[in-house]
Formats: structure tokens, sequence, C-alpha cells
């Protein structure tokens, strides 16, 4: 097992279980219309998926193809559903943050896969950065377009307020996307982005879990925002 992979892996796999037992997708982040049939399989399916892949990186004798498995699957979610809702209100920077966090899973997986890509490895890392980076900018501008939202997530115990560290937070995502679309301090941004997502897991998400251990949303976003930290740290490892 390689430790720079474990948080990657293990979102993705903690986000496969959660959807096997709750019977369901991953919620914004798989938006699936309820109107598909056989839903409950699918979402099962999906789950499964996550899992494998996942549970490949984990052992690190498979940690190439579960990388493929990840790096696919999230790259399908954003193309077959995310693009479409973003292209319906494309006005709005709040339908391309869907597609900008699902995204921003698959360049993790996309740099992890770069590590041992012989001629494409350079390429490869730099498509990586570069969308990574993007995504990043995109999380910046969200958060200060929906400011007061944001705001709310912030626990109430951290100082100042959850006023400041939302704007905090914004400023942090755009400057670090910056960083990582022009390649200048790019791997600083990513050390920094990965910590600033880290820090999301364990005062947002972990107590959300412990206060609400039956919610699907606590747990889908515990693992979506574990999977996130892991693929900054995949950047900021292979891709700067």
């Amino acid at each position: 097992m390689n430790k720079d992979t474990l948080p990657y892996a293990l979102g993705a796999t903690l986000l496969g279980i959660v959807g096997i037992v709750f019977h369901d997708f991953a919620l914004t982040w798989q938006p699936v219309p309820a109107s598909v049939g056989m839903r409950v399989p699918l979402a099962y399916l999906s789950g499964l998926i996550l899992i494998v892949g996942g549970s490949a990186i984990l052992t690190g004798k498979a940690a190439r193809l579960g990388a493929w498995i990840l790096t696919l699957f999230f790259g399908f979610w954003v193309v077959a559903l995310h693009i479409p809702n973003a292209l319906a209100g494309w006005k709005h920077i709040g339908a391309w943050n869907g597609p900008a966090e699902l995204t921003f899973a698959t360049m993790g997986g996309l740099a992890l896969l770069s590590a041992n890509a012989g001629d494409l490895k350079r390429p490869m890392a730099l498509v990586a950065r570069i969308g990574a980076g993007a995504c990043a900018l995109v999380f910046g501008l969200a958060h200060f377009n929906y400011i007061d939202f944001t705001a709310t997530m912030v626990p109430k115990w951290l100082p100042p307020n959850g006023q400041f560290w939302a704007v905090a937070t914004g400023a942090g995502h755009f400057a670090a996307g910056l960083a990582l679309v022009s390649g200048i301090r790019a791997r600083l941004a990513a050390t920094c982005l990965a910590a600033m997502m880290a820090s999301f897991v364990l005062l947002v998400h972990v107590p959300g879990v412990w206060h609400e251990p039956t919610s699907h949303l606590q747990w889908a976003m515990l693992a979506v925002a574990t999977t996130f930290t892991g693929a900054a740290w995949l950047v900021r490892k292979f891709a700067t």
C-alpha cells in the first residue's frame, strides 16, 4: 500500500460502500434521474465499481488497474451526468460546480496514472495539473457566489465566524487554481489545497457523520471530501 494513494482510494471505496448501504447513487454527485429503470441494481453496480477501483489501489498490486477504473468511472459521471446539466444552466457558476468536483476526482486518478505512463507521463501530468487547477478556480468562484451557504458549513465554534472562513477558503481555492493552471508554485498550491480539503473532512464531515450517523448525505459528503483530498495530494505528488 502506498500512503500517497490512501485518501483517494479510501474515499472512493467508502463512496461505493455508502451507495450500496443506502441503495442509491451518490446524490448530487451522481444525479441519476429518478425515472431511470433498475435504479437500485445500477446503484449497487456503481458502488461495486468504486469499491473494486479503490480496493485495487489499496492493495498496491493492482493500483494501476484501480486508477484506470476510477479515472474512467469518475470521468463517465462528468460526461454523462454533469455536463448536460451544466450546459442547461451554463450562465450560473453553480451549474459548473458539479462537473468541476467530479473532474477534480478524475484528475486525481489521471495524476496517479501518469506516474508510470512512460512517454505519456509529462502530457498526462500536465493535463491533471491544469485540469485540477481549472476545477479549483470554479470552486473558488462558487464559494464567493454562494458565500452565505458556504458560511453555514463552517463549524460555529471556529473563530472568528463562518463568513470569514467562507471568504478565506474561496480565496484559497482561487489562488491554488491560478497556481496550478500557470505552473507557478504549483506543488505548494496542491499541498495547500490538499491540506484545506483535509481540514474540511476533519472539521465538517467527520462531525457531520458523528451527529447524523444514518444520513446518506453526511456519509456521501465525507466520502467525496476524502476523495477530493486524495486527488489533490496525488496531483501534488505526481503532476507538479
